[in-house]
């Protein structure tokens, strides 16, 4: 059900593309801007007046911000026009807008068939999208709300000077605690649009949804949004003097969990625009740079024991630590390196820790095992990393009720009114 309409334009049209993001600490794969929408013509016949101004008051809204923010929310930059908050006044637009909206498909209501909805979109080589479905319309408003909590982590994770001393940039650990909130809250928009948004539409639909909606890109949104919320805890215990190697061996490892399925989920779609191929890079940046961290605390853990065994291996997951973070270092240059171009802020959190570690603690354990042990050569192969569940789970994020005003709402039939079992336009 419902009519899909495509367009593809050679010349950008809406479509958002920057030369420059500016500094990423979080990838936040552009951003789908909303087209207006005339809901008095499709739904004047239907409802009264006054709720058709009102999901018209609330979408032009949504559309006039994200138009006028959506360069300044995707070039990250920390100072915006209005200081910064400009990201939770769209975030809360949506959120006033979705409970309305809703309206249109309360109890299977034909009213979700009448609007045509249009986002502008970014991964997909299509450079907008239109459907006669109100469910596309929810599952575009969720994926925006996740991508604007995105962009939010990221800011709160742009190192800032202090005007107290001269040391280097830093995040602040009340920001990283706030990023990991916003992360799981991500996860949670993302998680609702799969399992419980997606599977209101028709097969045929899903099939014609743009890659930036596709099931396979929102799983891998929500994984990356967890791999980062640990990538954070683990910096977090990097620092704490309380934390245990096995603490940090097992966060680590998560984080590969987390990198590793993202990857599986986007590794055959379509994602070949700038935008989609600047996305797998940074997941697949992403995923070794955490193999890097895993086998450095696996390689540290198994070099506590007491056999030549436990120290050989110690020394092949120290190395397989070394190989990964060099590996990590060339794809974070391509991933900076592809369109739209970006940077690294100054290091800080576990990279930073990491970068100064991994080297110098493998370089020093291969040499003194080679030296203590006789035996002919070094394992080769890099032992396999421990499996953990994953700890951190997305918010349970559920749909909001259907806005009061539609208690009160005698929903017409038109005269005319057609099923809107419609195929392909």
């Amino acid at each position: 059900m419902g009519c899909v309409v495509s367009t593809q334009k050679d010349s950008g049209g809406n479509r958002r593309k920057p030369g420059s993001i500016g500094e990423v600490s979080v990838y936040v794969p552009g951003l789908r801007i909303p087209k207006p929408v005339d809901f008095f013509q499709s739904l004047g016949d239907y409802l009264s007046k006054n709720i058709v101004e009102r999901l018209s008051a609330l979408r032009t809204r949504i559309v006039v911000m994200a138009g006028q923010e959506g360069p300044t929310v995707t070039r990250t930059k920390r100072k915006t026009q209005h200081g910064g908050s400009t990201l939770a006044d769209l975030l809360q637009a949506l959120e006033d807008y979705l409970p309305v909206l809703l309206g249109l498909v309360k109890d299977g209501s034909h009213l979700q068939y009448k609007v045509q909805f249009a986002w502008v979109n970014q991964e997909d080589d299509k450079e907008e999208t239109s459907m006669y479905n109100a469910w596309y319309e929810v599952l575009s408003v969720l994926h925006l709300m996740a991508m604007l909590s995105l962009s939010q982590a990221n800011l709160l994770l742009l190192p800032r000077s202090s005007s107290n001393d001269g040391h280097q940039p830093k995040v602040s650990e009340e920001s990283r605690r706030a990023s990991v909130d916003i992360f799981l809250k991500a996860a949670g928009y993302l998680d609702c649009a799969v399992k419980h948004v997606l599977p209101q539409l028709p097969a045929e639909l899903r099939r014609t949804l743009p890659v930036d909606l596709a099931e396979g890109v929102l799983r891998a949104l929500g994984l990356q949004a967890l791999g980062q919320g640990v990538d954070i805890q683990l910096g977090m215990a990097i620092d704490s003097t309380k934390a245990t190697l096995a603490v940090k061996r097992r966060l680590a490892c998560e984080m590969v969990k987390c990198w590793q399925q993202a990857q599986d989920n986007i590794m055959n779609l379509p994602l070949t625009n700038g935008w989609g191929e600047k996305h797998c890079l940074f997941v697949k940046w992403k995923y070794v740079e955490a193999k890097a961290a895993a086998y450095y605390y696996h390689g540290l853990i198994l070099d506590e024991g007491n056999t030549e065994k436990s120290h050989g291996m110690a020394v092949a997951a120290l190395q397989a630590a070394d190989e990964y973070f060099k590996e990590s270092k060339k794809l974070c240059e391509a991933f900076n390196a592809s369109p739209p171009l970006s940077r690294n802020p100054p290091p800080w959190g576990t990279m930073k820790y990491l970068s100064e570690k991994i080297p110098k603690d493998t370089s020093s354990k291969v040499r003194i095992n080679r030296d203590l042990y006789t035996y002919e050569r070094i394992m080769e192969t890099a032992p396999t990393l421990p499996d953990f569940a994953l700890a951190l789970k997305p918010d349970d994020y559920q749909l909001p009720p259907v806005d009061s005003s539609w208690r009160t709402e005698n929903v017409k039939v038109g005269q005319n009114d057609p099923n809107h079992l419609k195929g392909d336009k």
